[in-house]
């Protein structure tokens, strides 16, 4: 039976069932325990687990990660919080230099089932270090898989598979879209592998691709350029690292035009990496350039203006229309 819930609440049960289906499952963090975490994500958990399985740490990010590269050479498979996104570089050396290699340095006989959760990108009125996105280091880190949510029935399905995965995976969650509601019917099984793009929307004028918590806001863009009689087609990566470019290159040989979109600065951002697929793969269908939207070039501001610095619904249709003004 399905039942209305948040994303945060999502990823909370997709932890539940997780820890309730394999012993080896164990969450570590900052406050994660009888806080229940600083968005409240594992709440009840440590209650229900006990103090060993839902282990609350110093704050000492590096620490936290080592200490769970550790436990999954030992058999176990560690989840680890990282409480804000603008924490995780305290961690990067142990993400980058020992997670994400450990594999093929010991030319696969040994697996780290690692998964790092970072809530990350703005949008809450944060302070400074509590407002990045840190996507585009880790899906260029061979070695790790990089997936994010945009809603709660993707969240559910995603952080179990992500858990279940031998590889480590860093699990991106939208901060600004913990509060979204969808139906969840938790007995369903995942409508995707987790390495797979989804439409979301159908059109024929444009493809608009997005991820984490831009989707929503290209999905407001898309119902708002309808009333003017564009069809926008709405790609949701899911998967950063890998990307599922043969969704993306299907949708855009339908339509012929492509605009991708992230929170992140456009500049090396994960946009460049599509647009680039895109235009090789796409070239001869093509209508008009592959335009980006996004963050400015710049270490995101106070809160009071990162209305300006976040991509909006104007300014992806100002995008849009210059896609098709070509």
């Amino acid at each position: 039976m399905a039942e209305t819930l948040t994303l945060a609440k999502a990823v909370n049960s997709g932890l539940r069932r997780s820890l309730e289906g394999d012993p080896k499952v164990l969450l570590m963090g900052e406050d994660i325990g009888r806080l229940g975490g600083v968005f409240r994500v594992t709440d009840g958990l440590q209650k229900d687990f006990g103090e060993d399985r839902v282990i609350d740490t110093p704050l000492a990010e590096s620490s936290i990660v080592g200490a769970a590269i550790g436990m999954a050479m030992r058999g176990y498979r560690p989840v680890v919080e990282i409480q804000f996104d603008g924490f995780v570089y305290v961690a990067f050396d142990q993400i980058v230099s020992q997670l994400a290699k450990m594999h093929a340095r010991s030319s696969g006989r040994v697996k780290v089932p690692v998964t790092v959760r970072i809530p990350y990108g703005g949008g809450i009125g944060a302070v400074e270090h509590h407002s990045e996105s840190p996507e585009a280091y880790f899906a260029h880190t061979a070695g790790l898989r990089v997936v994010t949510p945009s809603n709660p029935v993707d969240a559910f399905h995603l952080v179990q598979q992500a858990i279940a995965c031998d590889d480590p995976v860093v699990f991106l969650e939208p901060k600004r879209r913990y509060w979204d509601k969808a139906e969840v019917d938790e007995t369903a099984a995942p409508p995707l592998p987790m390495g797979s793009a989804r439409v979301v929307r159908s059109g024929h004028d444009l493809t608009l691709v997005a991820y984490g918590p831009m989707v929503r806001t290209c999905l407001e863009a898309a119902a708002a350029a309808e009333s003017d009689g564009t069809s926008i087609e709405v790609v949701d990566l899911r998967s950063l690292s890998p990307l599922d470019l043969d969704t993306v290159a299907q949708s855009v040989r339908r339509t012929g035009r492509c605009v991708v979109t992230h929170e992140a600065s456009v500049f090396l951002g994960m946009a460049a990496e599509v647009a680039a697929a895109v235009a090789q793969e796409c070239f001869y269908e093509l209508q008009s350039p592959v335009l980006r939207v996004g963050g400015f070039h710049t270490p995101y501001p106070p809160s009071r203006l990162e209305e300006h610095y976040l991509p909006d619904l104007d300014r992806v249709l100002d995008t849009v229309d210059r896609a098709l003004a070509y």
